[in-house]
Protein backbone atom coordinates (compact mmCIF):
# COMPACT_ATOMS: atom_id res chain seq x y z
CA UNK A 1 0.00 0.00 0.00
CA UNK A 2 1.02 3.68 -1.02
CA UNK A 3 2.04 5.86 1.70
CA UNK A 4 0.03 9.00 2.16
CA UNK A 5 1.37 11.60 1.47
CA UNK A 6 2.02 13.99 4.60
CA UNK A 7 -0.03 17.06 4.83
CA UNK A 8 -0.35 20.05 7.59
CA UNK A 9 -2.58 23.08 7.25
CA UNK A 10 -1.15 26.20 8.93
CA UNK A 11 -2.50 29.26 9.49
CA UNK A 12 -6.05 28.13 10.89
CA UNK A 13 -7.13 28.92 14.55
CA UNK A 14 -10.51 26.77 15.09
CA UNK A 15 -11.12 23.10 14.78
CA UNK A 16 -13.59 22.74 15.10
CA UNK A 17 -14.62 25.50 12.85
CA UNK A 18 -16.15 28.92 14.00
CA UNK A 19 -16.76 30.08 10.07
CA UNK A 20 -15.01 31.80 7.67
CA UNK A 21 -11.52 30.35 6.85
CA UNK A 22 -11.26 27.59 9.43
CA UNK A 23 -15.02 25.95 7.45
CA UNK A 24 -13.25 26.34 4.15
CA UNK A 25 -10.04 24.12 5.86
CA UNK A 26 -12.96 22.05 7.38
CA UNK A 27 -14.66 21.24 4.36
CA UNK A 28 -11.19 20.52 2.68
CA UNK A 29 -9.98 18.02 4.96
CA UNK A 30 -13.10 16.06 4.90
CA UNK A 31 -12.76 15.38 1.58
CA UNK A 32 -8.90 14.96 1.75
CA UNK A 33 -8.80 13.09 4.77
CA UNK A 34 -8.84 9.22 3.38
CA UNK A 35 -6.10 10.24 0.60
CA UNK A 36 -3.49 11.94 2.82
CA UNK A 37 -2.35 11.90 6.27
CA UNK A 38 -3.47 15.47 7.84
CA UNK A 39 -2.47 17.44 10.69
CA UNK A 40 -3.97 20.61 11.51
CA UNK A 41 -2.31 22.99 13.87
CA UNK A 42 -5.00 24.70 15.93
CA UNK A 43 -6.30 26.77 19.08
CA UNK A 44 -6.60 24.27 21.73
CA UNK A 45 -9.95 22.98 22.30
CA UNK A 46 -11.44 20.26 24.19
CA UNK A 47 -13.18 18.67 20.86
CA UNK A 48 -10.31 19.36 18.55
CA UNK A 49 -8.55 15.81 18.59
CA UNK A 50 -12.27 13.74 17.87
CA UNK A 51 -13.49 16.18 15.33
CA UNK A 52 -12.74 14.50 12.22
CA UNK A 53 -11.86 10.74 12.27
CA UNK A 54 -7.83 9.76 10.91
CA UNK A 55 -6.66 13.93 11.48
CA UNK A 56 -3.98 14.42 13.77
CA UNK A 57 -4.52 17.42 15.54
CA UNK A 58 -1.02 19.85 17.26
CA UNK A 59 -2.89 22.22 19.90
CA UNK A 60 -1.33 25.82 20.59
CA UNK A 61 -2.55 27.87 23.13
CA UNK A 62 -4.84 31.19 22.19
CA UNK A 63 -2.92 33.90 23.57
CA UNK A 64 -5.50 36.86 24.76
CA UNK A 65 -3.20 39.59 23.02
CA UNK A 66 -4.98 41.32 20.04
CA UNK A 67 -3.08 41.06 16.94
CA UNK A 68 0.27 40.93 18.56
CA UNK A 69 -1.04 37.01 20.23
CA UNK A 70 -2.37 35.88 16.63
CA UNK A 71 1.45 36.47 15.06
CA UNK A 72 2.46 34.62 18.42
CA UNK A 73 0.52 32.05 17.70
CA UNK A 74 1.47 31.54 14.15
CA UNK A 75 5.08 31.64 15.21
CA UNK A 76 4.54 29.03 17.06
CA UNK A 77 3.39 26.89 14.47
CA UNK A 78 5.58 28.00 12.38
CA UNK A 79 8.47 26.31 14.56
CA UNK A 80 6.68 23.06 15.31
CA UNK A 81 6.49 22.64 11.72
CA UNK A 82 10.28 24.24 11.14
CA UNK A 83 12.23 21.51 13.57
CA UNK A 84 9.68 19.60 15.26
CA UNK A 85 8.12 17.67 12.64
CA UNK A 86 8.34 16.40 8.97
CA UNK A 87 5.66 16.95 6.20
CA UNK A 88 5.65 16.39 2.25
CA UNK A 89 3.05 19.21 2.23
CA UNK A 90 2.01 21.98 3.92
CA UNK A 91 -0.79 24.37 2.93
CA UNK A 92 -0.90 27.57 4.00
CA UNK A 93 -3.87 29.62 4.33
CA UNK A 94 -4.75 33.59 4.86
CA UNK A 95 -2.28 36.11 4.10
CA UNK A 96 -2.62 36.79 7.67
CA UNK A 97 -0.10 34.21 8.46
CA UNK A 98 2.18 34.53 5.09
CA UNK A 99 4.78 36.26 7.48
CA UNK A 100 6.44 32.67 7.26
CA UNK A 101 6.48 31.28 3.64
CA UNK A 102 9.68 31.21 3.00
CA UNK A 103 11.09 29.54 6.24
CA UNK A 104 8.03 26.64 5.80
CA UNK A 105 9.32 26.02 2.15
CA UNK A 106 12.95 24.99 3.50
CA UNK A 107 12.13 21.87 4.61
CA UNK A 108 8.60 21.04 2.43
CA UNK A 109 6.84 21.66 -0.44
CA UNK A 110 4.02 25.16 0.27
CA UNK A 111 0.81 25.94 -0.94
CA UNK A 112 -0.06 28.84 0.53
CA UNK A 113 -4.02 29.78 -0.63
CA UNK A 114 -4.92 33.49 -0.13
CA UNK A 115 -8.77 33.93 1.30
CA UNK A 116 -8.93 37.98 0.95
CA UNK A 117 -6.87 41.42 1.30
CA UNK A 118 -7.69 41.80 4.97
CA UNK A 119 -6.36 44.98 4.94
CA UNK A 120 -9.74 46.48 3.92
CA UNK A 121 -11.50 45.65 6.61
CA UNK A 122 -12.11 48.16 8.70
CA UNK A 123 -11.46 46.15 12.04
CA UNK A 124 -8.01 46.47 11.70
CA UNK A 125 -5.60 49.39 12.63
CA UNK A 126 -3.06 50.98 10.59
CA UNK A 127 -0.03 48.58 12.11
CA UNK A 128 -2.31 45.33 11.68
CA UNK A 129 -3.15 46.73 7.52
CA UNK A 130 0.29 47.26 7.17
CA UNK A 131 1.86 44.19 8.37
CA UNK A 132 -0.80 42.58 5.92
CA UNK A 133 0.81 44.41 2.94
CA UNK A 134 3.82 43.29 4.31
CA UNK A 135 2.12 39.62 4.12
CA UNK A 136 0.71 39.95 0.94
CA UNK A 137 3.89 41.24 -0.71
CA UNK A 138 5.33 37.84 0.52
CA UNK A 139 3.31 35.92 -0.91
CA UNK A 140 3.02 37.29 -4.39
CA UNK A 141 7.26 37.03 -3.78
CA UNK A 142 6.76 33.83 -3.19
CA UNK A 143 7.62 30.60 -5.80
CA UNK A 144 5.98 27.93 -4.69
CA UNK A 145 2.14 27.14 -5.29
CA UNK A 146 -0.23 30.44 -4.96
CA UNK A 147 -4.15 30.13 -5.14
CA UNK A 148 -6.87 32.57 -4.33
CA UNK A 149 -9.97 32.00 -3.46
CA UNK A 150 -11.41 34.76 -5.51
CA UNK A 151 -11.75 35.22 -8.68
CA UNK A 152 -11.28 39.33 -8.94
CA UNK A 153 -8.43 38.97 -6.28
CA UNK A 154 -6.54 36.71 -9.08
CA UNK A 155 -7.38 39.36 -11.49
CA UNK A 156 -6.45 42.28 -8.95
CA UNK A 157 -2.76 40.31 -8.49
CA UNK A 158 -2.55 40.32 -12.19
CA UNK A 159 -3.06 43.53 -12.96
CA UNK A 160 -1.81 45.25 -10.08
CA UNK A 161 1.54 43.42 -10.06
CA UNK A 162 1.70 41.03 -12.86
CA UNK A 163 1.45 37.92 -10.57
CA UNK A 164 -0.16 34.96 -11.50
CA UNK A 165 -2.70 33.37 -8.86
CA UNK A 166 -4.48 30.03 -9.65
CA UNK A 167 -7.91 30.66 -8.92
CA UNK A 168 -9.85 27.81 -7.13
CA UNK A 169 -13.45 28.60 -5.59
CA UNK A 170 -14.63 27.58 -2.44
CA UNK A 171 -17.24 25.04 -1.95
CA UNK A 172 -19.89 23.13 0.48
CA UNK A 173 -20.52 19.91 1.79
CA UNK A 174 -24.43 19.31 2.22
CA UNK A 175 -24.90 18.72 5.48
CA UNK A 176 -27.44 17.00 7.50
CA UNK A 177 -30.56 19.78 9.14
CA UNK A 178 -30.60 20.61 12.51
CA UNK A 179 -32.94 19.53 15.51
CA UNK A 180 -35.74 21.64 15.97
CA UNK A 181 -34.56 21.83 20.05
CA UNK A 182 -31.16 22.53 19.03
CA UNK A 183 -32.38 25.46 17.03
CA UNK A 184 -35.09 27.41 19.26
CA UNK A 185 -32.23 27.95 21.83
CA UNK A 186 -31.30 30.52 19.83
CA UNK A 187 -35.30 31.77 18.95
CA UNK A 188 -36.00 35.10 21.05
CA UNK A 189 -37.63 34.54 24.43
CA UNK A 190 -41.89 35.42 23.89
CA UNK A 191 -42.01 35.22 20.20
CA UNK A 192 -43.91 32.81 18.66
CA UNK A 193 -42.22 30.29 16.79
CA UNK A 194 -44.49 30.54 13.74
CA UNK A 195 -43.33 34.28 13.35
CA UNK A 196 -42.16 35.20 10.15
CA UNK A 197 -38.36 37.22 9.95
CA UNK A 198 -35.92 38.21 8.15
CA UNK A 199 -32.03 36.78 8.31
CA UNK A 200 -28.72 38.82 8.86
CA UNK A 201 -25.90 36.37 9.77
CA UNK A 202 -22.33 37.36 10.12
CA UNK A 203 -19.83 35.11 12.21
CA UNK A 204 -18.11 38.85 13.51
CA UNK A 205 -20.86 41.90 12.93
CA UNK A 206 -18.11 44.58 11.72
CA UNK A 207 -18.86 47.60 9.85
CA UNK A 208 -17.85 45.82 6.62
CA UNK A 209 -20.22 43.42 6.67
CA UNK A 210 -22.73 46.68 5.97
CA UNK A 211 -25.42 45.62 8.57
CA UNK A 212 -25.63 49.60 8.68
CA UNK A 213 -26.63 49.44 5.66
CA UNK A 214 -29.47 47.04 5.89
CA UNK A 215 -31.17 48.26 8.80
CA UNK A 216 -31.00 52.20 7.45
CA UNK A 217 -32.71 50.66 4.50
CA UNK A 218 -35.58 49.05 6.86
CA UNK A 219 -35.62 51.81 9.07
CA UNK A 220 -36.14 54.27 5.41
CA UNK A 221 -39.53 51.73 4.95
CA UNK A 222 -40.98 52.17 8.15
CA UNK A 223 -40.75 48.63 8.30
CA UNK A 224 -42.78 46.40 10.64
CA UNK A 225 -41.73 42.50 10.04
CA UNK A 226 -39.24 41.01 12.45
CA UNK A 227 -35.41 40.89 11.89
CA UNK A 228 -32.99 38.38 13.02
CA UNK A 229 -29.42 39.18 13.46
CA UNK A 230 -27.26 36.41 14.15
CA UNK A 231 -23.10 36.77 14.61
CA UNK A 232 -20.95 37.75 17.68
CA UNK A 233 -21.71 41.16 19.19
CA UNK A 234 -18.87 41.81 21.52
CA UNK A 235 -15.82 42.58 19.37
CA UNK A 236 -16.70 46.01 18.24
CA UNK A 237 -18.22 48.42 20.71
CA UNK A 238 -18.50 51.36 18.77
CA UNK A 239 -20.03 49.59 16.09
CA UNK A 240 -22.66 48.20 17.78
CA UNK A 241 -23.68 51.24 19.65
CA UNK A 242 -24.48 52.42 16.22
CA UNK A 243 -26.46 49.35 15.48
CA UNK A 244 -28.41 49.22 18.46
CA UNK A 245 -29.30 53.20 17.94
CA UNK A 246 -30.12 52.09 14.44
CA UNK A 247 -32.33 49.26 15.69
CA UNK A 248 -34.73 51.68 17.75
CA UNK A 249 -38.04 51.60 16.07
CA UNK A 250 -37.57 48.16 14.37
CA UNK A 251 -38.09 44.51 15.41
CA UNK A 252 -35.05 43.56 15.99
CA UNK A 253 -33.70 40.29 17.49
CA UNK A 254 -29.50 40.04 18.59
CA UNK A 255 -29.39 36.01 18.63
CA UNK A 256 -25.75 36.16 19.19
CA UNK A 257 -23.51 33.26 17.34
CA UNK A 258 -25.60 31.14 15.85
CA UNK A 259 -23.49 27.76 16.05
CA UNK A 260 -22.90 24.66 14.78
CA UNK A 261 -23.50 25.25 11.12
CA UNK A 262 -26.67 22.83 10.63
CA UNK A 263 -28.41 24.95 13.13
CA UNK A 264 -27.66 28.47 11.66
CA UNK A 265 -28.81 26.13 8.66
CA UNK A 266 -32.24 25.67 10.08
CA UNK A 267 -32.54 29.23 10.80
CA UNK A 268 -32.15 30.14 7.33
CA UNK A 269 -34.55 27.44 6.01
CA UNK A 270 -37.56 29.10 8.50
CA UNK A 271 -36.58 32.71 7.46
CA UNK A 272 -38.95 34.62 4.68
CA UNK A 273 -35.61 35.17 3.04
CA UNK A 274 -32.09 36.15 3.40
CA UNK A 275 -29.94 39.50 3.29
CA UNK A 276 -26.22 39.79 3.17
CA UNK A 277 -25.40 43.37 2.63
CA UNK A 278 -21.13 42.51 3.15
CA UNK A 279 -19.12 45.68 1.65
CA UNK A 280 -16.12 43.31 0.39
CA UNK A 281 -15.55 39.15 0.68
CA UNK A 282 -12.88 37.32 -0.32
CA UNK A 283 -15.41 34.40 -1.73
CA UNK A 284 -18.32 34.01 1.19
CA UNK A 285 -18.54 30.86 2.26
CA UNK A 286 -22.03 32.04 4.18
CA UNK A 287 -23.02 32.67 0.98
CA UNK A 288 -23.06 29.74 -0.68
CA UNK A 289 -23.65 27.56 2.78
CA UNK A 290 -27.11 29.62 2.98
CA UNK A 291 -27.66 29.21 -0.83
CA UNK A 292 -28.25 25.26 -0.11
CA UNK A 293 -31.01 25.67 1.80
CA UNK A 294 -33.10 27.22 -1.59
CA UNK A 295 -34.11 30.49 0.56
CA UNK A 296 -34.44 33.69 -1.66
CA UNK A 297 -30.71 36.21 -0.69
CA UNK A 298 -30.74 39.84 -1.52
CA UNK A 299 -26.85 40.57 -1.77
CA UNK A 300 -24.68 43.47 -2.26
CA UNK A 301 -23.39 43.57 -6.03
CA UNK A 302 -19.68 43.36 -5.02
CA UNK A 303 -16.99 40.73 -7.25
CA UNK A 304 -16.88 38.94 -4.86
CA UNK A 305 -20.80 37.58 -5.16
CA UNK A 306 -21.25 38.29 -8.96
CA UNK A 307 -18.26 36.13 -9.43
CA UNK A 308 -20.38 33.45 -8.51
CA UNK A 309 -24.04 34.21 -8.78
CA UNK A 310 -25.59 36.22 -11.16
CA UNK A 311 -29.59 38.06 -11.60
CA UNK A 312 -31.11 34.68 -12.20
CA UNK A 313 -29.94 33.49 -8.85
CA UNK A 314 -29.53 36.58 -5.90
CA UNK A 315 -30.87 40.12 -5.75
CA UNK A 316 -28.31 42.26 -5.96
CA UNK A 317 -28.16 45.80 -4.72
CA UNK A 318 -25.84 48.16 -5.13
CA UNK A 319 -23.24 47.77 -2.82
CA UNK A 320 -23.11 50.79 0.15
CA UNK A 321 -26.69 52.34 -1.21
CA UNK A 322 -29.36 52.51 1.11
CA UNK A 323 -31.99 54.03 -0.91
CA UNK A 324 -31.08 50.80 -4.11
CA UNK A 325 -31.51 48.45 -1.32
CA UNK A 326 -34.56 49.40 0.17
CA UNK A 327 -35.91 49.50 -3.09
CA UNK A 328 -34.79 46.00 -3.74
CA UNK A 329 -36.76 45.23 -0.26
CA UNK A 330 -39.95 46.35 -1.25
CA UNK A 331 -39.55 44.57 -4.52
CA UNK A 332 -38.91 41.19 -2.76
CA UNK A 333 -41.52 41.96 -0.26
CA UNK A 334 -44.42 42.60 -2.96
CA UNK A 335 -42.85 39.72 -5.11
CA UNK A 336 -42.50 37.01 -2.91
CA UNK A 337 -42.61 34.09 -6.08
CA UNK A 338 -40.61 35.41 -8.15
CA UNK A 339 -38.17 36.34 -5.34
CA UNK A 340 -38.22 32.35 -4.19
CA UNK A 341 -37.74 31.15 -8.04
CA UNK A 342 -33.99 32.97 -7.64
CA UNK A 343 -33.53 30.78 -4.47
CA UNK A 344 -34.00 27.74 -6.05
CA UNK A 345 -31.75 28.25 -9.05
CA UNK A 346 -28.89 29.21 -6.56
CA UNK A 347 -29.63 26.50 -5.10
CA UNK A 348 -28.87 24.05 -8.34
CA UNK A 349 -26.06 26.32 -9.22
CA UNK A 350 -24.08 25.82 -6.00
CA UNK A 351 -25.01 21.78 -6.43
CA UNK A 352 -23.47 21.57 -9.53
CA UNK A 353 -20.60 24.08 -9.56
CA UNK A 354 -19.55 24.45 -5.74
CA UNK A 355 -19.67 21.23 -3.65
CA UNK A 356 -16.53 19.80 -2.22
CA UNK A 357 -16.35 16.69 -4.25
CA UNK A 358 -15.70 19.04 -7.33
CA UNK A 359 -13.04 21.70 -5.86
CA UNK A 360 -11.28 20.01 -3.91
CA UNK A 361 -10.05 17.88 -6.99
CA UNK A 362 -8.16 20.92 -8.27
CA UNK A 363 -6.23 21.02 -4.76
CA UNK A 364 -5.90 17.37 -5.16
CA UNK A 365 -3.71 18.04 -9.09
CA UNK A 366 -2.08 20.56 -6.78
CA UNK A 367 -1.06 18.37 -4.00
CA UNK A 368 -0.35 15.59 -6.15
CA UNK A 369 2.44 17.16 -8.55
CA UNK A 370 4.44 18.32 -5.32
Amino acid sequence: MKNKKKVAFFGIKYFPSRGGTSRVAENMILNLVDEYDITIYCYKNKDASKHIKGVKVVQLPEIKMGNLGVFTYYFLCYLHIRFFAKYDIVHAHKIDSFYFLKGLSKNANVIATAHEAPYKRDKWGKLAKAFFKVNERRFLDFNGIKTAISKPLCDFYRERDGVDVQFIPNGINILEKGSLSENNKFWPVGLELSTPFVLFAARRIMGTKGLHTMLSAYKKLNYKGHIFIAGELDNFPSYMNKIKELSVGLNVHFLGFVNPLPVLLELVEKCNYFVFPSETEGMSIMLLEVATTGKPILASDIPENTQVFDDDNVLFFQNKNVEDLAKKIEWAEKNMESFSALGKSAKEKVASFYTWDRVVLEYKKLYDTM
